[in-house]
């Protein structure tokens, strides 16, 4: 039986910063993660960085790769009624901006980094079940290399998404779901054609909603809004490039696309994040629409404030931030939500909508970009909300 002093639950982004920072701080951690480590660095996920989270990588000693190939953004656009109207994220948040890097290339840093620190990092180990969560030795049952393995821990961290195992082990009797499902989905590409514009291209139009993004200065990344019953095989490349074209008012320089997909929309959040020894990360814990860019920076910002909870216990001798690791957790989630929530709804076209709604949708556009309240706003939630703890590194 092996023994670790945190036994982590994913080898996401969340996972492998938490076990990074806590190899930073002397504090041992193992991490189980059901898929192989190729597909983990291959998941196409977000790109887009809050400051918060481009600072915590950069003192985490991990941002040299990123400062190099990152492309950092001072705001966005949004394309409405025939026009593009910027909203500075500069001017309008004390010259904060957000950085253009994708998950994938911070989960490939990150398992590199592993491989330096000595980190023990089993893939294909598939966690089974989690066991006295309220005693001070937890133990994780997995399966790997066709045997059945258990660790046994002081904490677990569950850092395996939305349908891992570990929100599961929260028992019932404290645990309480909130959840809101969207009438409509993106179909995303990631395609080999040089982006348009220098930053994000948030379009509001009345055939959907569409985006411009990029990863690279070679590689774009570009969503439409599409119906939740739709199907990539009704989209022919033509047709989705004429479409991003009419959407977005801007003609799209085209290339290859090397990857497709529909992602539904859903806001979701499970309180609380901890019970006993058992503390919730990322989305394990909760969901954001992709509108904001929101759901990688929320999960690193879990990770800002459970590590630091970790290292308050192993090196202060003290519980006390791990006892409040939940509330401070879901006072910030909540107030992402809405900003998440915020932003899906102002610039999708739902046909449910009666007039009556539709011009309340306008009010609320025309609202954002001429008033400088409400763009800084914007600006302030975009470029990411204050973390209340962050790790002593």
């Amino acid at each position: 039986m092996m023994r670790t002093q945190v036994a982590i639950i994913g080898a996401g982004p969340a996972g492998l910063l938490l076990a990074h920072i806590l190899h930073l701080r002397g504090i041992s951690s193992v991490i189980l993660e059901a898929r192989s480590q190729q597909y983990c660095e291959a998941r196409i996920r977000a790109g887009i960085l809050e400051q918060g989270t481009v600072d915590i990588l950069r003192e985490a000693g991990l941002g040299a790769r990123m400062d190099q190939e990152g492309l950092p953004h001072h705001g966005i656009d949004i394309a409405f009624d025939g026009g593009v109207h910027p909203i500075s994220i500069e001017k309008y948040d004390s010259g904060r901006q957000v950085m253009a890097y994708g998950q994938t290339e911070i989960v490939k840093d990150l398992f590199q980094q592993h491989a330096q620190n000595g980190t023990v990092i089993l893939t294909d180990a598939e966690v089974t079940g989690i066991d006295d969560i309220d005693g001070a030795s937890p133990q994780v049952h997995y399966r790997h290399d066709g045997k059945d393995h258990t660790l046994t821990c002081d904490f677990v961290a569950g850092c395996d998404g939305f349908r891992g195992v570990s929100r599961k082990a929260m028992p019932a009797t404290i645990r309480n779901d909130f959840d809101l499902i969207y009438p409509y989905s993106w179909l995303g590409i990631l395609a080999k054609a040089p982006p348009m514009n220098k930053v994000v291209i948030y379009a509001q139009h009345p055939r959907g909603f569409a985006l411009q993004s990029m990863r690279s200065n070679e590689i774009s990344r570009l969503y439409i809004q599409v119906d939740n019953e739709d199907h990539i095989d009704n989209w022919s490349d033509e047709a989705l490039w004429d479409e991003l074209d009419i959407r977005i008012g801007v003609t799209q320089n085209r290339g290859e696309i090397i990857q497709k997909g529909i992602t539904p929309m859903r806001s979701f959040v499970s309180e609380p994040m901890s019970s006993g020894r058992l503390f919730l990360a990322g989305d394990a814990g909760h969901i954001v629409p992709p509108t904001g860019a929101k759901g990688l920076n929320l999960a690193i910002a879990d990770v800002a404030l459970l590590s630091a909870a970790f290292i308050d216990f192993y090196c202060d001798d003290s519980e006390a931030q791990l006892r409040e690791y939940s509330s401070r957790a879901l006072r910030r989630v909540w107030k992402v939500e809405r900003f998440s929530w915020f932003c899906t709804t102002l610039l999708h076209t739902d046909h449910r909508h009666s007039e009556f709604e539709k011009k309340l949708q306008r009010a609320d556009m025309d609202y954002l970009l001429s008033s400088d309240a409400a763009m800084k706003s914007f600006a302030e939630n975009y470029a990411g909300l204050p973390i209340e703890i962050l790790p002593d590194l």
